[in-house]
């Protein structure tokens, strides 16, 4: 397949013609990819992960509404969705250079700021949840 050209290169990713059942296998796949080298290389999201695996299933026993144990549940999958986030800008800017650059640590402290509020959203969610 011919992708149309411009001034700096291919207009657009060769995996962007998939369509259909094709389209979303292969989105499932390269999402376990990533997950599974998240869980391999990335320490914090394991240790994330562990919280998840404990504060999840503790959700479900909460004294909480329905929708009270989803945003329990919705905090603690936000604090993942950060931490992974976080991680793919930390591995784009190491693979454009490891060497110290202001806007590199700049990128990383931002990153590494989303996390942190998003770890402070999980005791404040289920503190307003479960003392209202």
């Amino acid at each position: 397949m011919n992708k149309k050209m411009d001034a700096a290169g291919p207009a657009e990713s060769p995996h962007k013609g998939k369509t259909g059942l094709k389209r979303v296998s292969s989105a499932f796949f390269y999402s376990m990819a990533g997950l599974r080298a998240a869980l391999r290389h990335e320490d914090a999201f394991r240790q994330e992960v562990f919280l998840a695996v404990l504060l999840i299933p503790a959700a479900f026993f909460t004294p909480a509404t329905g929708t009270g144990k989803a945003l329990l549940i919705a905090a603690v999958l936000l604090v993942l969705i950060v931490e992974l986030l976080n991680s793919a800008v930390e591995a784009a800017v190491d693979r454009i250079s490891l060497e110290n650059h202001v806007l590199a640590k700049r990128a990383k402290d931002i990153g590494s700021a989303a996390v942190l509020l998003a770890l402070i959203n999980v005791p404040v969610v289920w503190g307003l949840v479960l003392f209202g």
